[in-house]
């Protein structure tokens, strides 16, 4: 009976070593698959931080692409003011050297008078391109409305004919020439 009971003591640990190797089989299946879904999220970590870089990278890019057009804006919008103010001193050149011929011509036309002679024909009259009007307005949005800009002003119609000299003048007055 000692031999019976000592077989089924060997029996029972018999029973309980293959219990627990089939516990720590199941677990070892287990660890095993969470090391491989490990591997795999490490993998997934991975490709997603390198993701994140490119965007940055993208990002970063952008973000210089943006500061260069500002640049470029106060670069052009620098230009435009610097232009503007060079506008406004041709501008007031112009109106002075203007004021300046206007009473010179008003005393040599007077004095041409005196001796008979017909008056020297407007500055207008004389030149097709452009002449000094109060009445045109240019309009900035940097530096407001100029008081006086620099309009194309048509002496005549384009049915007029050419005088002797070249340049358009009314019949009118090409018969006191």
């Amino acid at each position: 009976m000692a031999d019976e009971q000592e077989i089924m003591c060997k029996l029972e640990s018999i029973k309980e070593i293959r219990n627990k190797t089939l516990q720590m089989e199941k677990i070892k299946a287990r660890l095993k698959a969470e090391f491989e879904a490990l591997e795999s999220e490490e993998r997934h970590l991975k490709e997603y931080k390198q993701e994140m870089d490119l965007l940055l990278q993208e990002k970063m890019a952008h973000v210089e692409e943006l500061r260069l057009i500002h640049a470029d804006i106060n670069v052009m919008e620098n230009t435009i003011k610097q232009s503007e103010n060079d506008l406004n001193k041709l501008l007031e050149s112009t109106r002075r050297l203007h004021d300046e011929y206007k009473p010179l011509k008003e005393h040599v036309d007077a004095l041409r008078m005196t001796l008979g002679l017909q008056r020297l024909p407007d500055l207008c009259e004389e030149e097709e391109k452009l002449s000094l009007e109060p009445a045109c307005h240019v309009t900035s949005r940097f530096i407001g409305t100029h008081l006086y800009a620099l309009c194309v002003k048509p002496r005549v119609g384009p049915g007029t004919p050419k005088s002797q000299n070249g340049s358009r003048m009314n019949e009118e007055k090409e018969s006191t020439w």
